[in-house]
């Protein structure tokens, strides 16, 4: 069993399972994925590298869904300049991400995960900017629990590293997002 600060009280017991079980409602399938925890991984990668590989997909998919995400934003029409800036903005850091997790996964001798041709996004709810606000820090939350799941899965710690500070960046946007919907940018001390 490990110990998680996520959701609850320093120390408090919890499982992986049941944090992704919390999480599911905001992660896409392939931020679950990420989270599907070090013994099903090992399970089935012949190496470390290999497992690292399949935790590094799963999050170059999750890369190319937020930058549809943002594109299909930034296309809606229903952002102000200053807002559509900072949604180009964010886009730009997820295109960066996803170029260097391809580029990692290819260094390690995968087959980079490719970008979906169209993604399933509630385009039906999105009639206002704080429609899509709300829409993209959903994705931002669940991108960070996602990594948050996924660093301590790498054998190389290296690349938790680098996850880590993805995790950080994927933080401040939905810190960003919380704050332009006028809600409190960091509402505790733990993400949940």
């Amino acid at each position: 069993m490990s110990f998680l600060t996520i959701g609850g009280a320093p120390g408090a017991p919890s499982t992986r399972r049941s944090f992704v079980v919390r999480s599911g409602a905001l992660l896409s399938g392939a931020a679950v994925a990420l989270l599907a925890g070090r013994d099903a991984l090992a399970a089935r990668a012949a190496s470390p590298a290999e497992g690292d590989v399949r935790v590094l997909n799963a999050a170059l998919a999750a890369e190319f869904e937020a930058v549809a995400a943002y594109g299909l934003g930034v296309a809606s029409g229903l952002l102000q300049p200053p807002v559509r800036a900072l949604a180009q903005t964010f886009q730009g850091h997820h295109r960066e991400h996803a170029d260097l997790l391809a580029k990692t996964v290819a260094r390690l001798g995968g087959a980079p995960a490719a970008a979906k041709a169209e993604y399933a996004f509630p385009t039906e709810s999105l009639a206002t900017q704080a429609d899509v606000l709300r829409f993209a820090a959903k994705l931002e939350q669940g991108a960070v629990s996602a990594y948050l799941g996924a660093v301590p899965l790498f054998a190389d710690r290296d690349l938790a590293k680098a996850a880590a500070s993805i995790l950080g960046d994927e933080a401040m946007h939905w810190a960003v997002l919380r704050q332009a919907l006028g809600e409190v940018p960091v509402p505790s001390a733990f993400v949940a």
